[in-house]
């Protein structure tokens, strides 16, 4: 049985600085610690250092997020709900995301490949702080069908097997995929594919059942022309629109117990390509296509977490679905600082908010664990630090945020709107981008009066006939040219001095002009 003592605050940040920034009264490994802790310190040898499971306590220093408790050497200990024990000398065991989760009946997941599992920190932090796991790639055509009727099942089995061997529960990804898709696939005739695809789901779905509990059976269905239409894949083009629910037909055949899912990313907030899905599953529904979950992606960007996103949740649970965030990552420009981090923490309990206020959303996959191994900057030069934690597996502020979440904070609720004085405020709008027919813009709010604006509504007006297709950190309506912005539930004030972002995508033709005048709640502002 772990021994315990407690130490004063003032002790411990000066036994963190004395262990080079993580301390456990033991054997530590420094570099490796994660979220919420006590003021108490294991008294025995930590696993990985101080990353440990359920009951241990966690030190870290270095910059924290807000709550933490600064010793000597600006050593801090990152406090969060145990915070207020912690100060009242009582011993309380750490939480971790799995323990929240849990306690909620909610998912926490995250994408694994096995090969990380070699790591001490990899392992831990796997092991303790999900309660399900997606293979990253293990489950994918190419992985599991590399040649036609050959079957290779290594890896799928080592991540079932983790599942199993951790308590998780395994979600599957993924069966019909235009990518990660061998050669010999796409060069098969029409009526030789649909046997194949047939094939290949009953051979997986198969040997998995039991183990899998929902399946993303068709991934990126959708194209991102902006017009909702399907993607142009070798399915699609040989087998026509009814290869999808084909797909879900043959996989309730094969496992009548696993969860059948459709999964696609841009789809977070209402628009084009979120709304043709939505449709299908409703005409699923209808028809009698076995469909039971839609999986929301969730590669976004920081500052841009969709400001309609739980609505969107909402109308998808609405037709009898339920919904889960899929692959969750929030990317920025790096390297990362920290304002930066802060409004990336401000992401992750937004979106873990969202999702919790609506009934059937059954959690949240992040895709990966560390920066160390995250796909965004091989794709996305010169952006990344996506994940909660960073290279050295250290939890970063979006951590605390999401175990904040999962506390059960509330969502923010938008308060009354009160209008700024006349004249007191200021409109910066650029065009970040443009392109042939599309044009991402943004606007800047400024309150320069003296006192706080609780609620915002700008309206301004467009000249030449753009139309608003899609907004962030903003709820965003239009009437013929009138554009409306009102604030999201996590942005409604704005302090004396302080500015609010909001950004957008729009469509146009001939000419893309600025608007030339902004209301704030019935108030004119100046622009610049």
């Amino acid at each position: 049985m772990t021994s315990r003592r407690r130490l004063g605050l003032a002790a411990l940040a000066v036994a963190v600085v004395a262990a080079g920034g993580v301390a456990a009264m033991g054997t530590a490994s420094a570099g490796v610690a994660t979220g919420l802790v006590s003021a108490d310190v294991a008294a025995e040898p930590g696993s990985a250092g101080a990353v440990a499971g359920p009951g241990s306590a966690r030190v870290v220093a270095g910059p924290g997020p807000a709550g933490a408790v600064t010793g000597p050497g600006s050593a801090r200990v990152v406090a969060g709900p145990a915070l207020a024990d912690a100060v009242a000398g009582k011993a309380s065991a750490a939480a971790t995301l799995r323990s929240l989760a849990d306690a909620m009946g909610k998912d926490i997941g995250f994408a694994l490949t096995p090969s990380y599992l070699s790591e001490a920190a990899y392992k831990t932090i796997a092991d303790n702080e999900f309660n399900l796991v997606v293979p990253e790639n293990a489950m994918k055509w190419d992985a599991t069908e590399p040649t036609q009727g050959q079957f290779r099942f290594t890896d799928a089995d080592t991540v079932a097997s983790y599942a199993a061997a951790t308590s998780k529960k395994l979600y599957g990804h993924t069966l019909v995929w235009h990518s990660q898709l061998p050669s010999w696939v796409s060069n098969l005739p029409a009526d030789q594919l649909q046997a194949a695809v047939n094939n290949h789901i009953t051979t997986v779905m198969t040997h998995l059942a039991g183990q899998v509990s929902a399946w993303d059976v068709v991934n990126e269905a959708f194209s991102d022309n902006g017009d909702g239409s399907r993607r142009s894949t070798v399915f699609q083009q040989k087998l026509g629109d009814g290869y999808i629910a084909a797909a879900f037909r043959t996989a309730r055949a094969a496992d009548p117990n696993a969860k059948l899912c459709i999964n696609d990313y841009n789809i977070e907030g209402v628009n084009a390509k979120s709304t043709a899905i939505y449709n299908l599953v409703r005409d699923f529904k209808a028809q009698g296509v076995p469909i039971d979950c839609v999986g929301f992606q969730s590669h976004l960007i920081v500052g841009q977490v969709p400001a309609d996103l739980r609505a969107n949740l909402q109308r998808f649970a609405d037709l009898g679905v339920d919904v889960r965030v899929t692959e969750l990552d929030i990317r920025m420009a790096t390297p990362s600082d920290a304002t930066k981090l802060a409004a990336q923490a401000n992401d992750y309990r937004a979106v873990l908010q969202n999702c919790l206020a609506v009934t059937r959303c059954q959690g949240v996959t992040t895709w990966g664990i560390t920066d160390k191994y995250s796909w965004i900057p091989g794709v996305f030069p010169g952006q990344g630090a996506a994940l909660i934690w960073d290279e050295n597996y250290i939890a970063k502020p979006a951590y605390n945020a999401v175990a904040t979440a999962l506390s059960g904070s509330p969502p923010s609720t938008r308060p009354p709107s009160t209008p700024p004085p006349a004249g007191t405020c200021r409109v910066a709008y650029t065009v970040a981008s443009q392109w042939t027919t599309g044009f991402t813009g943004n606007v800047t709010i400024t309150n320069t009066s003296t006192s706080t604006i609780n609620g915002w509504s700008l309206i301004f007006s467009f000249a030449a006939g753009q139309t608003i297709t899609q907004a962030w950190n903003a709820t965003a309506t239009q009437s013929g040219t009138q554009v409306t912005l009102k604030n999201a539930s996590y942005n409604p004030t704005i302090a004396p001095g302080a500015s609010v972002s909001a950004g957008f995508n729009g469509s146009w033709s001939g000419s893309n002009p600025a608007p030339t005048s902004f209301t704030l709640n019935g108030s004119t502002c100046t622009t610049g």
